[in-house]
């Protein structure tokens, strides 16, 4: 029978994702605008014990830094609604602007939000405030994640936050410029154990190289790739899109895996490993798992990269 994307998300079925990391962004959902801004906020001031931050670069801070002037000038009241009306997801001229940014920029507007509090010029959390059983209960939880899964879940709220995109009609998505790939001579070559198919090792390596349009020809023009806990991507063009939106700088570490016997001609492939964000940088690796499934022709039918439950699942390469 042949593959369709539906059945192609079941290759390796044992294989065991975070799910810890949806069911709390779900919960974190719930919550009010003011403790979900002040749960950011002690999450914030928690993990800055332990993980370090890189600085947003100038390149994506551009489109922010109108709007963080902005907010600068507000007063303290101002503030402190602004940022309810972005957890709130409310219609306004900030919280519209916010929706059209990519993660990376939304991710950057929050780290700077975050230093403006320190420094004073923006309202901070309310000294002494308290948050609810219910958000300080998710705030543990977020606590006793790996820093991978931990980076994910505040990730995931904060990108979610602004005006409901479908409710704008046509608007256009800003994002940071895309980088050249890097050049040949500064291109490393990645070994996995256990795997030496060359469509599986040049998506590593022109992942790491930020070489999109390489790496988007190793799919099939019907092909799909599937991001952590999201629906599939189908079709080159939606593939791209999420590479030089998402995919800038990352570090694919790929340590070991395995390659089926093909079936119908198609061939599965999981390769488990690490990643690392240029937010986070060696600092902290998620441990990932990649799903391919090849066509007949070597190309790429599907790929699913999962974020694994924990590091013991690395060594999972089995159906």
């Amino acid at each position: 029978m042949p593959y369709t994307i539906e059945t192609a998300r079941n290759i390796f079925p044992s294989t065991r994702s975070a799910d810890d990391i949806p069911a709390t962004t779900a919960r974190f959902s719930q919550l009010s605008a003011e403790d979900q801004l002040a749960l950011i906020w002690f999450a914030y001031l928690d993990m800055g014990q332990g993980i370090t931050v890189a600085a947003p670069g100038a390149a994506n801070m551009q489109f922010a830094e109108l709007t963080l002037n902005k907010i600068k000038q507000m007063t303290p009241l101002e503030q402190s609604q602004t940022m309810c009306d972005l957890a709130n997801r409310a219609d306004t001229e900030v919280s519209r602007t916010y929706a059209t940014w990519t993660t990376n920029i939304k991710l950057g507007f929050w780290n700077t939000l975050g230093e403006l509090m320190e420094q004073g010029l923006v309202a901070p959390i309310p000294e002494g405030y308290k948050l609810s059983a219910n958000a300080n209960a998710i705030l543990q939880s977020i606590k006793s994640l790996e820093a991978g899964q931990q980076i994910s879940v505040l990730r995931n709220c904060v990108v979610d936050m602004g005006y409901d995109t479908s409710k704008m009609g046509s608007y256009q998505t800003v994002s940071e410029p895309v980088m050249a790939p890097k050049s040949i001579g500064d291109r490393t070559q990645v070994a996995i154990e256990g795997v030496s198919n060359q469509t599986v090792l040049n998506y590593m390596n022109n992942l790491n190289a930020n070489d999109f349009d390489a790496l988007v020809e190793l799919f099939a023009a019907d092909g799909a790739l599937q991001p952590p806990f999201r629906k599939p991507l189908v079709g080159k063009e939606a593939i791209l899109r999420f590479f030089r939106e998402e995919c800038q700088n990352l570090k694919l570490i790929p340590e070991r895996g395995v390659a089926e016997s093909p079936e119908d001609g198609f061939t599965p492939v999981k390769v488990t490993g690490k990643c690392q964000t240029p937010w986070f940088g060696a600092a902290v690796g998620m441990n990932i798992a990649w799903r391919f499934l090849l066509n007949p022709e070597g190309k790429i039918f599907f790929v699913a990269i999962d974020l694994l439950a924990s590091p013991k699942e690395l060594m999972n390469l089995v159906r």
